[in-house]
């Protein structure tokens, strides 16, 4: 089986393949875990939280899409199977049975951040190898902050006074 030829060198090419692949493995949790809360959430604000779960999910699966057709473009192959999803995530695994809606927002806020930190991390370690995939993650990265500020807006419970 012949490899695919990348224009970045050895060393590049695997700092920005690891980084590729984290934002994969994250991306895939991302999208798991939203739909198990999308599918388990009740409570007053079931219908708006329900429906807000599903855009993050669009988001995960869009950008899932692209990171990992980079990481083939430059000559790595993409890993998003169960199991190394599972082992390398930086998502907190979410709790059986019913969620209800505060829960819900606070899982998704929690589990926004944790990917947002990573993927700010991602950002510097591929601006001098490879602005090219620097660029891909800061734009999902721009999608994962509005979901994050949405979540957190939701969580608010009103004037401090």
């Amino acid at each position: 089986m012949s490899t695919l030829k990348s224009p970045l060198s050895d060393e590049n090419r695997r700092t920005v393949g690891e980084a590729l692949q984290g934002a994969l493995v994250d991306l895939v949790d991302l999208s798991l875990v939203a739909k198990q809360v999308h599918w388990t959430v009740v409570g007053p604000r079931f219908r708006s939280v329900h429906l807000q779960l599903d855009e993050v999910v669009g988001t995960a699966r869009q950008h899932m899409d692209i990171v990992a057709e980079r990481a083939s473009a430059i000559g790595v192959a993409p890993d998003g199977r169960a199991g190394t999803v599972s082992k390398t995530s930086g998502i907190d695994s979410v709790r059986e049975g019913w969620c209800d809606d505060t829960e819900a927002v606070r899982t998704l806020i929690a589990a926004l951040q944790a990917i947002i930190r990573r993927m700010r991390e991602r950002i510097d370690v591929t601006a001098e190898p490879d602005p090219v995939t620097q660029d891909i993650i800061i734009g999902l990265t721009r999608d994962l902050e509005k979901h994050h500020w949405m979540f957190q807006a939701e969580n608010v419970s009103g004037p401090q006074g």
